[in-house]
């Protein structure tokens, strides 16, 4: 028997990272020794404070019961005592948090919450699937806002059309980017809020790596900026902080209206994260940061790497100053695709294309730092052996 699809799921692309996972799985196959420079999964270990207040938490009868969709009180405090630490921002934890299932099932979910079929939603081009896949299944269109290298991998909200801009309802902005690495100042997210009170458009800003930084910079926050919490929301979780990615925790935060609608949409869709990885967020968040600062050491060292490495092939990059990404060029003569097809057939690296990312993302690719040093110099050693000097 064929059962049809909904449309819903008919429209969806297919997600970049299970093309690449399957590549991957296609090339060990076939005996190639495949490195992969391309998901972005931290490969350091969840700190040992964590794991050990999570093991403690496992054993306790109470935690294996239903939790509450929108999360215990406590791990919500203490993503607010975070903001207060961390930004310098004052929340309520009853109701201007609520907990995710990985930040990216909120960012996925908002848009079921706010846009109905045929709204137009405001997506960053290149970006995060999930912000125009999360749409699309809420029956949504994306306008697609072009970032480009000439605008420092930020949105033109003045060339954003009128009547698109009175038609929108939600707009996706991600500081610290992925994937270009990009990094926006006070001034671009004053700009957004003078934006969104100007045309009734709710601001969800993914902060995802607002831990991961270089060279002494500190991300902002969204909500830091007076005016932020009357039009938006922000996400974020522990997983890059804490390398927690398979943990599956994380928030969302700000206008107390929105977070409501979502806590309300989620206990209709599920029960809420086990406890157990609750606490364990919490002995994150509230214990000791040096583990922080000594994983951003470690992807520092990663990033120069590879910076350095691929200028001395051909290309003429800065280091981004926060994520754990690299954004570059194809070289001349290649797409997005090709490049990637080339590098994988020719030196068994995979890199992730542009163009997974969006129209916009069509000639460049990323790469990723989150493997083990020894396997970037070699990546890079097998790319110049096998590529060579390239042009542009």
């Amino acid at each position: 028997m064929r059962f049809e699809e909904a449309q819903r799921i008919k429209n969806l692309p297919p997600y970049l990272f299970a093309r690449i996972e399957k590549v991957i799985a296609q090339k060990k196959e076939e005996g190639v020794d495949v490195i992969s420079l391309g998901i972005g999964d931290p490969d350091i270990p969840t700190p040992e404070h964590i794991i050990k207040e999570a093991q403690k938490q496992v054993a306790v009868p109470e935690n294996h019961q239903y939790p509450s969709s929108v999360g215990m009180l406590s791990y919500r405090k203490a993503v607010a005592d975070f903001y207060a630490r961390r930004f310098g921002v004052e929340l309520d934890p009853k109701t201007e948090v609520v907990s995710l299932i990985g930040s990216k099932e909120g960012i996925a979910h908002i848009s079921w919450c706010y846009l109905n079929p045929g709204d137009t939603v405001l997506v960053p081009d290149p970006g995060y699937p999930v912000y125009s896949g999360g749409a699309i299944l809420a029956g949504a269109e994306p306008y697609y806002m072009p970032l480009t290298a000439e605008k420092g991998f930020l949105p033109d909200l003045a060339a954003i059309p009128e009547d698109v801009a009175r038609k929108a309802k939600m707009m996706f902005i991600n500081y610290p980017n992925n994937p270009t690495g990009a990094v926006a100042d006070e001034n671009f997210y004053k700009e957004v809020i003078d934006f969104a009170k100007q045309y009734e458009i709710l601001v969800c800003h993914d902060n995802a790596y607002s831990e991961v930084a270089f060279d002494g910079y500190k991300p902002l926050s969204f909500l830091q900026i007076p005016g932020a919490k009357e039009v938006g929301i922000e996400f974020n979780s522990v997983s890059k902080a804490y390398n927690m990615t398979g943990w599956r925790i994380g928030w969302a935060a700000g206008n107390p209206d929105v977070i409501e609608a979502l806590g309300r949409f989620k206990t209709n869709i599920d029960s809420g994260q086990f406890q157990a990885v609750q606490y364990a967020a919490i002995a994150g968040l509230n214990g000791p940061q040096d583990t922080v600062a000594a994983n951003n050491e470690i992807y520092r060292e990663r990033r120069d790497i590879v910076v350095e490495g691929l200028n001395a092939m051909g290309w003429n990059l800065e280091k981004p100053k926060a994520t754990f990404y690299i954004w570059a060029p194809v070289p001349r003569g290649f797409t997005s695709a090709s490049f990637a097809e080339f590098v994988i057939e020719k030196a068994g690296v995979v890199i992730t294309p542009g163009n997974g990312y969006g129209q916009q993302g069509e000639g460049y690719f990323r790469i990723s730092v989150t493997i083990p040093k020894e396997r970037i110099v070699e990546a890079l050693e097998r790319m110049k052996k096998n590529i060579g000097k390239v042009e542009f």
